[in-house]
């Protein structure tokens, strides 16, 4: 019995729906799960109802596919918290490859028939640019995220004039192209939009990365969505459509946070020289005080109350365990222990809330940026593990500084500062930490978990 069209509307209007709620549920860390779940449920819905579509004819390929599912569960088993942002930023490149090779298959299995009008080559140039911009702008987040490349801003001469010019010559390609179905200006197109790529992204600061990942991710849904209407398949439409509007939301959400333009973030590097002018450079020369662990947690256990502010360094050290361990010593001894998050902090928005999710942390002692930086003041202590540039004040204070303006969190005004730090290797930004240099600021050398551990001990000991 061949199923009807409307059968597989239905199911991928239920599939959509399942999205949509999985979306919804991604908003909180208490529903995230849940989120997770939802729109799980509606992928192997989708893809099993497509798998009964009587256009397919042919499934040796479908079936051969279903190595890259094998693959991608190995890398999930395997791969750490660490290097899921680079992770995030690589499968976002696959999804752009994608929309290039749909696009160019389409192209060259219609080439020259009447089944590619005018609107269905304009999707054909849409999808491929979109696809394109996205596959080299993911690769160079990657490459900058795996340190790869330098995470500082490669800024040149003319590169805004450039990136216009390429922008015009994308538009004359398409519109030559659609108009004639010119093959070799579908191949000019596809090239001007991979390099437009890298010059989009190469020019973005590690500070920004955060930011670039989250429209890399919208650029992608876009992808997705231009595949759809290249194949017709409403499905694809519609979940491009909700992936690509909601990372723009966040991309745009995130940048208010960081006090940012969204179009300085994406279209070229932000900020000037760090060393001219620099309050960090006065600070030098007045040295940095370190602690051991076990001056730490004395003033720890007598506190009142202790703020901790995970960082990219807690995620590499994998200390999210033993800053629970932290935790719960604390709350014993009744210190209040409250954990402040950064919209940025780690390389991905919702790093550090998967991390303390991780290690069971409650949800109610975690709080936002703009929910507790009124509470530092009356702090007794503030715990920097593995954080760097969000608590840097010279994003307050040096106009010279690439960070200056963005917000952050106002750990310097607690009583007593502790930051857990391997060395005094500036951030990924490659911006020195003028906090470092405070007279209320000590630094813990060494691993972050071992940091943690010490910590714990010395409080049990005492």
């Amino acid at each position: 019995m061949e199923l009807s069209a409307d059968f597989f509307a239905f199911a991928y209007l239920i599939a959509t729906i399942l999205f949509i709620y999985g979306l919804k549920g991604l908003s909180s860390p208490k529903t995230a799960l849940r989120g997770n779940m939802l729109a799980m449920i509606g992928m192997a819905l989708a893809v099993s109802v497509t798998w009964m579509n009587p256009e397919i004819k042919n499934y040796t390929w479908i079936w051969a596919l279903l190595g890259g599912g094998v693959v991608g569960i190995a890398l999930a088993l395997r791969i750490s918290m660490t290097a899921m942002p680079q992770l995030v930023a690589l499968l976002h490149s696959f999804v752009g490859l994608s929309a290039v090779l749909v696009a160019v298959g389409t192209f060259l299995s219609h080439s020259g028939s009447s089944e590619l009008s005018p609107i269905a080559l304009i999707e054909l140039a849409v999808g491929s640019v979109i696809g394109a911009i996205t596959f080299t702008g993911s690769l160079v987040a990657f490459g900058k995220l795996q340190e790869i490349l330098k995470s500082s801003p490669l800024v040149f001469w003319g590169q805004h004039l450039l990136n216009l010019f390429l922008g015009l010559s994308l538009l004359g390609c398409g519109a030559y192209f659609t108009m004639t179905q010119d093959i070799l200006s579908f191949g000019v197109l596809i090239g001007i939009a991979l390099a437009l790529g890298f010059l989009l992204v190469l020019p973005i600061g590690g500070a920004d990365m955060p930011v670039v990942v989250s429209m890399l991710n919208s650029y992608s849904g876009w992808a997705a969505s231009a595949t759809g209407f290249i194949l017709n398949n409403q499905l694809l439409i519609t979940t491009g459509a909700l992936v690509g509007s909601s990372g723009a939301i966040l991309s745009y959400i995130m940048c208010q946070a960081m006090n940012r333009s969204i179009l300085s973030v994406i279209f070229g590097g932000v900020g000037g020289d760090p060393t001219q002018n620099s309050t960090v450079a006065q600070a030098a020369s007045k040295g940095v005080q370190s602690a051991s662990a076990e001056d730490a947690a004395f003033l720890l256990e007598n506190s009142s109350k202790v703020i901790i502010i995970p960082g990219y360094g807690l995620a590499v050290a994998q200390a999210q365990h033993a800053v629970k361990d932290l935790y719960e010593i604390l709350t014993e001894k009744g210190v209040e222990v409250k954990f402040a998050i950064h919209p940025v902090a780690g390389r991905m928005p919702g790093h550090m809330n998967v991390l303390l999710a991780e290690s069971d942390i409650p949800y109610d002692c975690v709080f936002e940026m703009d929910e507790i930086n009124g509470e530092f003041s009356s702090a007794d202590v503030g715990l920097v593990i593995g954080a760097n540039d969000v608590v840097n004040p010279a994003a307050k204070s040096d106009k010279s500084s690439p960070l200056y303006g963005m917000p952050i969190l106002d750990v310097y005004k607690t009583k007593h500062i502790f930051v857990s730090k391997r060395s005094m290797k500036a951030g990924y930004s490659g911006v020195d930490n003028a906090l470092f240099y405070y007279p209320n600021c000590s630094l813990i050398f060494g691993d972050a978990k071992a940091t943690c551990e010490a910590l714990v001990a010395a409080i049990r000991g005492a």
